[in-house]
């Protein structure tokens, strides 16, 4: 492909992945007010979040696996397809807990089909340094609409109700499918893999080089997924008991805020990697994100900007090793098997995902009418999570560090 073409290539399909993702958040944007208006429990605001990281996690393999025989941009579009009807589902439709479960399940079918199949079609025009920049530039691309969804959701919240916020979603998902359609290769991909079992995994799970990366991207899906689905909430609750001063965004523009920063490290994460090594930003990420979780939870309803400070800084820390994981996983996949790998790194993190807000959400539960304790059990749980998970990382990492 040459080079203007592959740039505009590139482009049209970071521009596509940020139109599917700049409803992703709508939810966790509005909880505290659905939470309200539906009278959910914790857990049960946490099974609305994590119900769209199990589906993706069932329905992803499949997928992203077709991938690697079919044209991507068919998966795609059944992706797209299904985001946006899950999205104009919530805005016309759902009016509990069941309905929105059902919907929040079919979006999780729908990113499944958008996310890493995009992805695997713009990893499969490139190679080298210049393939781990545009993984690098896609992450960063659906990060800011990720990042922006807070923002645009409780900007048109105000202005026209949360339907209207999920109406914008799902009509966007429509411009995202059009877009990608349009641009995306009609042919069957470069490499096949028609004679392997479509949900084979056994070749993945023996590349013990993409196998370390996918585990390191496994427990940073778990703390991404819990702090952008409570945090919103936690800095609402924190609001109201300790005041927020005047010049202080609201919490969806924080977590904005938070989001862009995110990105900007993520992508001089990556930069960082290929500089100094890819294993030390990720070390040095975890570190940093698992003492901030340790920390965050027990700030709630003490002070509204610590507790802001610390969430921003925090979300950064995850951010830090996001692209460089991701690149990791890429780069030592074997090319015709790259939508297999790409698929069990996705399915692995996603499950994560699942369980991290579910987590959170039973933590504030059985904690009762201690918040303090819901909160710091909540979050803290987390650096757990990302300790353990940076051991498995080692583990597969010191058998190809010392071949």
């Amino acid at each position: 492909m040459a080079v203007v073409a592959a740039r505009r290539f590139i482009w049209s399909m970071v521009a596509a992945q940020g139109m599917v993702q700049i409803g992703a958040f709508t939810l966790p944007a509005l909880l505290p007010g659905y939470i309200d208006r539906w009278h959910l429990t914790k857990t049960e605001a946490g099974w609305l979040i994590g119900v769209f990281f199990a589906v993706y996690v069932v329905a992803v393999p499949a997928l992203v696996s077709l991938t690697d025989r079919i044209p991507t941009r068919r998966v795609y579009a059944i992706g797209a397809g299904l985001t946006a009807l899950s999205h104009l589902g919530f805005a016309f439709i759902a009016d509990g807990f069941w309905s929105a479960l059902i919907l929040r399940a079919v979006a999780g079918v729908g990113w499944a089909g958008a996310y890493m199949p995009g992805l695997k079609a713009i990893a499969d025009t490139l190679e080298g340094n210049a393939q781990s920049r545009a993984v690098s530039l896609h992450a960063a691309g659906v990060g800011v609409a990720g990042a922006s969804s807070y923002a645009v959701a409780g900007l048109i919240d105000t202005v026209a109700g949360p339907s209207a916020a999920f109406a914008f979603g799902g009509l966007s998902a429509l411009i995202a499918l059009l877009l990608a359609w349009r641009v995306m290769p009609k042919g069957p991909p470069k490499h096949s893999s028609s004679d392997r079992s479509l949900l084979d995994f056994r070749p993945v799970f023996r590349n013990r080089r993409a196998m370390a990366w996918i585990a390191g991207y496994t427990v940073h899906t778990w703390e991404m997924a819990a702090v952008r689905a409570w945090a919103v909430t936690f800095l609402t609750i924190t609001a109201a008991q300790a005041g927020s001063p005047s010049w202080l965004p609201a919490p969806t523009i924080l977590l904005t805020v938070a989001g862009l920063i995110g990105i900007a490290v993520s992508v001089s994460g990556n930069e960082s990697a290929q500089r100094y090594g890819r294993m030390r930003v990720v070390t040095a990420a975890m570190m940093t994100a698992s003492v901030l979780a340790l920390c965050t939870g027990w700030f709630v309803g003490m002070s509204m900007v610590v507790a802001a400070a610390l969430i921003v800084v925090w979300v950064a820390a995850i951010f830090w090793d996001s692209s460089a994981l991701t690149a990791g996983t890429v780069q030592a996949s074997d090319p015709a098997l790259r939508g297999a790998t790409m698929g069990l790194h996705s399915m692995c993190g996603y499950a994560g995902g699942f369980i991290g807000p579910l987590g959170v959400g039973l933590c504030l539960d059985l904690a009762g009418n201690n918040p303090t304790l819901g909160w710091g059990l909540g979050f803290g749980h987390l650096a757990v999570v990302t300790l353990a998970g940076f051991v498995i990382l080692r583990w597969y990492a010191a058998s190809f560090e010392n071949a």
